[in-house]
């Protein structure tokens, strides 16, 4: 059996389990895209550390050919 949750009527109790349950599906979808967009984003941000990594080790690489390249002259 559910009761609803007098501070707040989009909370439901569970008598059984005594589970409090956000019944508010418009919250829950509201929810979801926002933990959706926060993933997206954290994503985003790993492509482009990930992206960052790969250019400083080949610039690294270039200064190194350059230095054999002048030093070998």
């Amino acid at each position: 059996m559910k009761r609803t949750v007098e501070q707040n009527r989009s909370y439901v109790k569970d008598t059984r389990t005594h589970a409090v349950v956000n019944s508010d599906r418009s919250a829950y979808l509201l929810y979801m895209s926002r933990v959706k967009s926060a993933r997206q984003s954290e994503d985003n941000l790993k492509s482009a550390v990930r992206e960052i990594n790969i250019l400083k080790t080949e610039l690294k690489e270039i200064k190194e050919l350059i230095l054999k390249v002048t030093n070998g002259s």
